[in-house]
């Protein structure tokens, strides 16, 4: 997976801070993620989905809304508004940057943001919510006890999960009159409703008026043992899964083409960075780059890396098939591989491991055989590479 921050815009003209998490190869679509009220892009549960999906070649982009996290602005300043808003910004971001979302999950308030912002972004198919509230005003009961004193004073100062913040009567006010029940019945697109029923900050029935609000396709899955933040792994984990593959319903298949043939290795930059490439080989998909040494990522091995490792696989490759056919106990063969320059002449240091019950006359053989591997032999005889420009 590769994972990159980035900045943009949002509503206010503010820099909010994001990451996208996106697999190796080019993504089938993209998702959008809006996080639970005061958390943060980088909760356990949001990073575990989103490498979930990269996992099944959906990129994901996360962000801290404005006032939070790594983004500029102040907290006391937003609302549920400004997040539906923010929402949207990211959206257009994404738009211009990589491609539009064409999934948005929300977790907790940012369930709720999710849905009410669906009507803005067009390419949207699909939307997913973790334990969110039917409606905004749910919120309030985090400060229940503070209410009055920001009636009277316009704000007061409140702890959430152990953090202070401002709010501030406008944000009251803003939550009290959203009402996206509309925006549900009007969604027209494929909903996924996932919620825990013992979570004891927004109830479960708030499900139950998500999905009876919609329209089909409707889906439900009960997260059984989860908590509000899913700071369960396995909860997380499961989440995520499940999420995954209905996701994968609504995003097109694979249809890059990975080689002119079949048994074609392709390789492509990929914009980023100075020396990065992507890497479609056996059916695999990998990064090669150079170290930071030289002005590379090192978010993977390195030209003449790869070239050792053909030849250190073909090597144990071989030395295996040679002792299995002789009957010999090999049990593991292992081999390390270095490359430098000695007076202009590239040299290629192989060291190999032979793990078994063999006797030193075996050993020998075995050792003998690795000259003679496929890829050793190429590298020793007479090469042509040809080379012909494609439109």
């Amino acid at each position: 997976m590769y994972s990159e921050k980035f900045e943009f815009e949002g509503a206010q003209g503010l820099t909010l801070a994001g990451r996208l998490d996106a697999p190796a190869g080019p993504p089938r679509a993209y998702a959008l993620f809006a996080h639970c009220f005061t958390c943060g892009k980088d909760i356990a549960a949001a990073g575990r989905i989103a490498r979930a999906l990269a996992a099944r070649d959906i990129a994901v982009v996360r962000f801290d809304f404005t006032g939070l996290g790594q983004s500029k602005g102040e907290f006391s300043a937003t609302n549920f508004s400004s997040n539906v808003e923010d929402l949207k910004a990211a959206a257009a971001h994404m738009r211009d940057a990589y491609a539009a979302p064409t999934i948005l999950i929300g977790h907790s308030l940012g369930g709720a943001a999710v849905l009410a912002a669906a009507e803005g972004i067009p390419e949207v198919k699909a939307v997913a919510t973790l334990g969110a509230p039917f409606d905004p005003a749910h919120v309030k009961h985090l400060f229940d006890a503070h209410l009055a004193t920001i009636a009277a004073d316009g704000e007061a100062e409140v702890k959430l999960a152990g953090r202070p913040f401002t709010i501030q009567q406008q944000f009251v006010d803003d939550v009290t009159a959203r009402n996206i029940g509309q925006c549900i019945a009007g969604l027209k697109r494929a909903l996924l409703v996932m919620h825990s029923p013992i979570d004891t900050l927004v109830g479960v029935e708030n499900a139950r008026q998500i999905f009876s609000a919609a329209k089909h396709p409707k889906s439900f899955i009960s997260l059984d043992s989860a908590d509000h933040l899913l700071t369960n792994r396995a909860d997380a984990d499961y989440a995520a899964t499940v999420l995954a593959a209905w996701a994968s319903n609504y995003v097109p298949e694979d249809s890059h083409d990975h080689g002119t043939h079949k048994d074609a290795v392709r390789v492509e930059s990929t914009g980023r960075g100075k020396f990065q490439q992507i890497v479609h080989a056996g059916g695999a998909t990998f990064f090669a780059d150079e170290p930071k040494s030289v002005g590379g990522d090192a978010t993977g091995p390195t030209p003449y890396d790869l070239l050792l490792a053909g030849l250190g696989a073909c090597t144990s490759m071989t030395m295996g098939m040679y002792a299995e056919r002789k009957g010999w106990p090999l049990q593991e063969a292992a081999v390390e591989l270095t490359h430098k320059k000695v007076d202009g002449v590239d040299v290629i240091e192989r060291q190999v491991h032979l793990h078994g019950p063999l006797d030193a006359e075996q050993r020998q053989r075995i050792l003998a055989i690795a000259d003679k591997c496929p890829v050793h032999r190429t590298l020793h005889g007479e090469v042509e590479v040809k080379t012909e420009l494609v439109d």
